[in-house]
């Protein structure tokens, strides 16, 4: 299989969790900007998960361009990113609907966790496939970035028992660190 497939695939199945979580949306009841007070907290997590879906995307493009070669096991890795990703919008609207209790604060930092461990999967897979001079490996190097994020959710998934706010706050902050161009494939390339 040519990469392009795999890319083009992976870029509609992002296109359709980031529509399905738009289409979660509900406006709200009445016509005063104090009514949006009472859909904030959902408006807030989408704008978060949609920020994360994106920088998926993004990063998931630069990998690719790097890459030379997909295989097998790089389709499966991919498709278990998608799945990860794919619950995003369940998890968002959940959170967002339940004003930040712990349950759904949770199984938000759970979800962004397992895509954090899916995408060095991909990673990790893609580097195999590649070879371990090639130029993707270079690019990606040891990925401290992606290994500190991981380590984050999995700190602001403990911390949801104490207050959801800071896990929360640790999940912007991840989303933060990430918007910050990651210049590393860009270079090698």
């Amino acid at each position: 299989m040519h990469k392009g497939r795999l890319e083009a695939f992976s870029d509609a199945v992002i296109a359709i969790i980031m529509t399905i979580m738009v289409l979660e949306l509900r406006a709200p009841h009445g016509h005063q900007l104090a009514d949006l007070q009472a859909v904030l907290p959902t408006l807030l997590c989408y704008v978060l998960s949609f920020l994360f879906l994106g920088i998926y995307w993004n990063n998931h493009h630069h990998m690719l361009q790097a890459a030379k070669h997909v295989n097998g096991p790089v389709l499966w890795a991919n498709m278990h990113l998608l799945f990860w990703l794919s619950l995003i919008p369940f998890a968002t609207d959940w959170m967002g609907g339940q004003s930040l209790m712990q349950w759904p604060v949770a199984l938000y930092g759970v979800i962004l966790f397992m895509s954090g461990v899916a995408y060095f999967i991909l990673s990790r897979t893609l580097i195999a496939a590649n070879g371990r001079d090639s130029t993707l490996a270079t690019a990606i190097g040891s990925d401290f970035k992606g290994k500190v994020s991981v380590a984050i959710y999995a700190v602001a998934i403990g911390v949801t028992w104490i207050n959801p706010a800071i896990s929360c706050a640790l999940y912007v902050c991840v989303a933060l660190m990430w918007l910050i161009p990651d210049k590393r494939i860009e270079r090698h390339l």
